[in-house]
């Protein structure tokens, strides 16, 4: 190995100057040479008091560094202090001792410098942990900045500077030893942060990609901001809690505020537990920039740890805040019974049909602000069409109405509800008698004067009114639109009612399974009777659920979803039934009663209430029957109108009478002749023979 010249330096000075030391003081003993030397050794003597003294580190070191001038001024005092060169040449001993040291210990080519290289003889020192003193950033001068701070930069620092980019601080967050907050800005003034990556942040701290969040900085006074600046967030202990042991804040924003959860961008407000009505109310909100709330029913019921077919889940929509309502058990399997306070209607003639999903009473109306109401029920065979239709019948008759029923097949529940009717019959015929009364009434109370001597269009609020409301229910109108002779007329009929009756207290409630135009329905009484009633819909098929909300005029994107085909839970142990060999329980499918109600653009689903026709009916009527005034009775009557409406048709209701030569029993011709209410029917049937053509001829001329 190669000496280095400071050394070969500092011994040829050792070698040279040994000599000196010894012969200088024998020699002449007030030579300039001891003086020298003994000034010499007085400067290393202070520079071991202040070495001494001094509180910083390398004491030691200094101390030695000026031991080779303290000895050199001891070895001259010695030599001039013995007699001649001292016994056994002691002088001349103590100066190669000196020298000897010196090329030994060599303190100043050694121990001037901090890193030098140990000698080759010196072992190796064992490496210690020094105290953190952080070494000055060379990307980043020192800025004042705290001890943390400068700790996380050497560790950004020495993870390659992340997205090129360096540590302006580093806040860590109270009670959360490994969670901390940057701020980090481009190595590159006026270059944006391009590179920087959650994958990128997590590898320099070894932690979890998810525990890693990184936001933009806006600009703020005394500082800068833009894309050359970043936030970064490292929180693996928050993460941890909040996994285990979340608020409610954060399982929502987690569970269904996230992107893809049941309402995205949504964020809790609040939630509210019912325990008399065993319901749990979840109120959140959306930002205003979002626009109306999205709620997938499906990812919601997950969350919320249900089905979304067990009835129990229900979401209402108002503006930018979503009530989510989630109960014990579905509502919609629940039994409301009615009663005679909720059928009774109120000063706006409201009164309670059932119960929507969200617990909220839902209302129907005898009455609206443009006059009488109608009714459009449609439900499928089962469906609970006959309970509503006598839940609206039973209000109508509180109210003081008139009310008269033409079904057109007989069954026990409609029998029953025809003793608190002022008419029911059964089939067409008796159907398009009553159309016939409700057309021609139109008529006779358009000239019936109020009790100021003026007509006027009815308005239940307005004393004076001279006749009753008259509410007419048609229960299976479709099958009877279809017969072969009556129902060209009863469509005709029913639409020309739809469209004045509501000026003349006359209100036309229609019940069927279907209300497609295909089954015979018409897009015009439809449209009618949806403007001027609530229309309730129950137990739809899940694939006409769109197609019968198109019908009633609901878009698309408020269609809503079809109910589920039971509203009881599954029962437990499936499995252990299958490994078992045992049936499968029966399933409750009976879900009559259960629909929507449409009063505006949205249909809210309900359960209706229940009236039990086994216990009977009457205390929800009133005990007498209202009729129709005496003047319309006569006035019908002159018009050959109010008869026995059960009667076989009378000769020429329907027409002039066949000819002898036709051979044809008394059966009336559909569409032919006038009716007896003085207007012609309308032609509906094509014309298929010479007969029929003379018969359309002479209807026409008036021969």
């Amino acid at each position: 190995m190669s000496v280095p010249r400071s050394v070969v330096l500092e011994r040829t000075l050792y070698t040279l100057t040994a000599p000196v030391l010894a012969a200088a003081p024998n020699l002449s003993p007030d030579s300039p040479v001891n003086t020298v030397v003994q000034l010499a050794g007085a400067a290393g003597i202070g520079g071991w008091v202040l070495a001494a003294k001094s509180d910083e580190p390398g004491a030691g070191r200094k101390i030695l560094r000026w031991s080779p001038l303290v000895l050199a001024a001891a070895v001259d005092i010695a030599a001039r202090n013995t007699f001649g060169w001292g016994p056994w040449c002691v002088d001349g001993v103590l100066a190669a001792a000196w020298a000897a040291a010196g090329w030994a210990v060599m303190p100043f080519s050694r121990h001037t410098r901090r890193n030098h290289r140990p000698a080759l003889a010196a072992p190796a020192p064992a490496p210690q942990r020094q105290p953190a003193a952080p070494v000055p950033s060379v990307v980043q001068p020192d800025d004042g900045a705290g001890p943390f701070t400068r700790q996380v930069r050497q560790l950004w620092e020495a993870r390659g500077m992340p997205g090129r980019t360096i540590v302006v601080t580093a806040t860590p967050h109270a009670g959360m030893p490994h969670d901390l907050t940057l701020l980090l800005r481009a190595a590159e003034a006026g270059r944006p942060i391009s590179g920087l990556t959650e994958e990128a942040v997590a590898a320099a701290f070894a932690v979890d990609v998810s525990d890693v969040r990184i936001e933009e900085v806006a600009r703020q006074y005394g500082r800068e901001g833009g894309p050359g600046w970043k936030e970064v967030h490292v929180t693996p202990d928050a993460n941890e809690r909040r996994s285990k042991a979340p608020t409610a804040q954060e399982w929502w924003a987690d569970r269904i505020g996230s992107v893809g959860g049941g309402v995205p961008g949504s964020m809790f407000v609040k939630k509210v537990r019912d325990e008399r009505r065993k319901v749990t109310h979840y109120i959140a909100q959306v930002p205003d920039e979002l626009g109306e709330p999205r709620v997938n029913q499906h990812a919601l019921a997950a969350a919320l740890k249900t089905k979304y077919d067990e009835g129990r889940l229900f979401v209402t929509v108002d503006g930018n805040q979503v009530l989510v309502s989630l109960w014990d058990s579905s509502p919609l399997a629940q039994v409301f019974p009615a009663t005679r306070e909720l059928l009774t209607p109120d000063q706006d003639g409201r009164w309670v049909t059932g119960y929507l999903g969200n617990g909220q009473p839902a209302r129907n109306r005898v009455y609206t602000d443009r006059g009488a109401a109608h009714g459009l029920f449609v439900a499928p065979s089962g469906g609970g069409k006959t309970q509503l239709m006598a839940l609206h019948m039973a209000a109508d008759a509180l109210f003081g109405a008139v009310v008269m029923l033409a079904t057109e097949a007989p069954d026990e529940k409609t029998l029953a509800l025809g003793k608190h009717t002022a008419r029911y019959g059964v089939g067409a015929l008796f159907m398009i008698r009553l159309l016939r009364v409700m057309n021609a009434l139109m008529e006779i109370r358009g000239e019936m004067p109020w009790e100021d001597g003026h007509v006027h269009e009815w308005d239940p609020t307005r004393p004076g009114c001279p006749y009753r409301a008259l509410s007419a229910y048609l229960d299976e109108f479709l099958s009877a639109a279809r017969h072969g002779d009556y129902g060209a007329e009863i469509m005709d009929l029913a639409e020309l009612v739809s469209v004045k009756g509501r000026k003349y207290g006359v209100g036309l409630k229609v019940a069927g399974q279907s209300i497609y135009v295909q089954d015979g329905f018409t897009q015009l009484l439809c449209e009618n009777l949806r403007e001027n009633c609530i229309p309730v819909v129950l137990k739809v098929a899940p694939k006409k659920v769109g197609e019968m909300f198109k019908a009633l005029g609901i878009s698309s994107e408020n269609t809503p979803d079809p109910l589920p085909r039971s509203f009881s839970p599954e029962e437990a142990g499936r499995i252990e039934r299958v490994m078992a060999g045992q049936p499968e329980p029966p399933s409750d499918s009976n879900t009559g009663g259960a629909g929507w109600i449409i009063e505006g653009k949205q249909p809210d689903v309900l359960r209706t209430l229940y009236m039990d026709f086994k216990a009977g009916i009457d205390g929800f009527f009133p005990d007498t029957v209202a009729t129709l005034t005496d003047h319309e009775i006569r006035e019908l009557e002159a018009r050959d109108l109010w008869f026995d409406w059960t009667e076989p048709p009378r000769p020429g209701e329907f027409g002039p009478e066949p000819d002898d030569e036709d051979g044809d029993s008394g059966a009336p011709k559909k569409g032919s002749g006038r009716r007896s209410g003085g207007k012609p029917a309308a032609r509906r049937d094509t014309v298929t023979s010479p007969r029929q053509a003379l018969e359309a001829i002479k209807n026409l001329s008036g021969v």
